[in-house]
């Protein structure tokens, strides 16, 4: 049995907190850059000229990225040989969150109640924490600052399986579409197919964690990705909505078993400040 310590696991959230509001990956940027030399419309690219200019501005005056800083979704692999010690796994997190939206001078945008009172919690905790129990003797901490205007254009349907791929391609273009400028595109698209209704929508953020445009390793989903890019992008709705070839940088799609009787699909759409950083402790 290994141990990790609360207050590492704290230190660790905090620091990447910062480090995802500020800096972009370089899977992400990548990506981002190749589509403003891809771009051809003139408003697409201005809008993409400006979108790289403020990665730069970011990076070198440790700012953060957009204005919202997002709910912290925590993905935690923990090791079974693993012992958390001085508090609990899910508190460490959340101490975290807390002290890196402080040092780091981050917008705090939580309400402690969803529907009537609506107070913001002053520190951006809680975090959505999603714990995953595995082999080994390590903690692997990802963490993804979602902000909300990519967040409210989340759906989810049940389908049925007769409506197959088909049924799944149309879904995921229609939504991106009827999205429009909203999610701030250029976007990454995560797709979760399978599983349950909630299961579903957690794969599809699960997706946006994958490597910026690394195609699913099997081959038909692999196909299916593309194919659902090639059709997003000739929507023509363009960066930011103003029109041109690049609505989304990636389509992302992961699945689970499921029943026999139903086909959930997820999509969760992020933003081209798709931030995300992590540390295996």
């Amino acid at each position: 049995m290994r141990d990790v310590t609360y207050g590492r696991i704290a230190d660790e959230v905090a620091r990447l907190c910062v480090e995802a509001a500020c800096d972009l990956p370089a899977d992400v940027e990548r990506l981002v850059r190749a589509a403003a030399e891809a771009e051809r419309s003139d408003f697409g690219r201005y809008a993409m000229d400006k979108v790289c200019a403020n990665i730069d501005l970011a990076r070198a005056d440790g700012a953060p990225l957009c204005q919202d800083t997002g709910m912290v979704v925590v993905f935690c692999e923990v090791g079974q040989d693993a012992h958390v010690v001085g508090g609990t796994l899910e508190d460490a997190v959340n101490a975290g969150i807390a002290r890196g939206y402080e040092d780091g001078y981050l917008r705090k945008s939580t309400v402690a109640d969803p529907l009537f009172e609506r107070t913001n919690t002053q520190d951006n905790t809680p975090g959505i924490i999603y714990t995953r129990l595995v082999p080994g003797d390590r903690v692997s901490l990802r963490v993804m600052p979602k902000g909300a205007g990519s967040e409210n254009m989340s759906a989810l349907r049940m389908l049925k399986p007769a409506d197959g791929v088909e049924g799944v391609r149309r879904f995921v273009v229609d939504t991106v579409v009827s999205a429009g400028g909203n999610p701030c595109p250029p976007t990454i698209v995560g797709v979760g197919i399978g599983g349950n209704a909630d299961k579903a929508l957690q794969l599809s953020k699960l997706a946006l964690l994958r490597t910026a445009g690394e195609p699913n390793p099997d081959a038909r989903y692999a196909a299916l990705e593309g194919e659902i890019l090639d059709e997003i992008n000739r929507s023509g709705i363009g960066p930011q909505g103003f029109g041109g070839l690049v609505t989304s940088l990636a389509v992302h799609i992961e699945t689970y078993p499921t029943h026999i009787a139903t086909l959930p699909v997820g999509i969760t759409l992020n933003c081209h400040a798709a931030r995300h950083k992590e540390v295996v402790l």
